[in-house]
């Protein structure tokens, strides 16, 4: 058995918590070590006894809501992922998320495709992390690789807003959908993440979440990788460029995560892919 992630699903429905749970193992299998709670209290005690890497957890629950949890799960951890359930109603706790550096919020009901792309995503950052940190121990210099700049902004003066998001309230949600495909056309080679976009429009990463689904029909994680993967499709057709660097130029620093990420949207791994393109021509 290879490595396992050890996960946290805490929602105090029941019903939903076993569908995740299922759902997760049906994609990932045995790579996942689930724990459940079912309210922040219990959350946060399973936290610490499991030492939980990714935390998926239900912002409104008994006893102790989960952005309450998560406050003390980030006191105590930097590293530990965090990703929210929500739904549309309760995005009056973004003033006190914004600390709290959430992976993403997932809409309930959530896509399975938004789910299985999101914990992809928190598996990948467990990797990088735990190998950071072992280079960090070894004392080895831990340099980005060249190229990975800062994600631009799009305009200066923007950083973490602090409660509601400065908005003129035209409503134009096609004017607000252009300039988050702008941004991510300037920057899906980097490593950018949902809080650099919410960042770049000065939005509170909460509210942020709930105008990107309004927006787009799913989450940041999911269209970032759809958007990548169809780049990586454009790049694959010119044999000249190694499948290595056509992860490199599509923000996967890791080839063979990329490689994992190609073949679930596309049902084949870049080389396939590359084979059945250049068979049609």
């Amino acid at each position: 058995m290879g490595y396992m992630y050890r996960v946290l699903l805490a929602d105090d429905e029941q019903i939903e918590r076993m569908a995740l749970a299922k759902r997760l193992k049906r994609h990932f299998g045995d790579s996942l070590d689930i724990s459940e709670a079912v309210n922040g209290a219990e959350a946060l005690e399973t936290y610490k006894r499991e030492k939980s890497q990714i935390v998926v957890m239900d912002i409104s629950m008994p006893e102790m809501n989960g952005v309450e949890a998560a406050e003390h799960i980030r006191s105590l951890d930097e590293d530990c992922i965090i990703i929210f359930l929500t739904a549309y109603d309760e995005f009056s706790y973004a003033k006190r998320a914004i600390v709290i550096r959430a992976l993403d919020y997932l809409l309930k009901p959530c896509e399975e495709e938004e789910l299985v792309a999101v914990m992809e995503e928190a598996m990948r950052l467990t990797d990088k992390r735990l190998t950071d940190k072992r280079l960090a121990e070894a004392g080895k210099d831990n340099e980005p690789p060249d190229g990975d700049e800062s994600p631009e902004k799009a305009w200066p003066g923007s950083g973490p807003a602090e409660g509601q998001p400065r908005d003129d309230g035209d409503g134009r949600l096609a004017q607000v959908a252009e300039t988050i495909r702008e941004y991510i056309r300037n920057n899906y080679m980097k490593e950018i993440s949902m809080q650099d976009a919410a960042r770049m429009m000065n939005y509170s990463d909460a509210y942020f979440c709930k105008l990107f689904k309004q927006c787009f029909d799913q989450n940041f994680t999911s269209y970032l990788t759809g958007f990548r993967v169809n780049e990586a499709k454009k790049l694959l057709r010119d044999r000249r460029i190694s499948v290595k660097d056509v992860s490199m130029q599509v923000g996967y620093y890791d080839s063979n995560y990329f490689a994992k990420v190609f073949k679930r949207m596309t049902g084949m791994i870049p080389s396939e892919y590359r084979d059945s393109e250049t068979a049609q021509k």
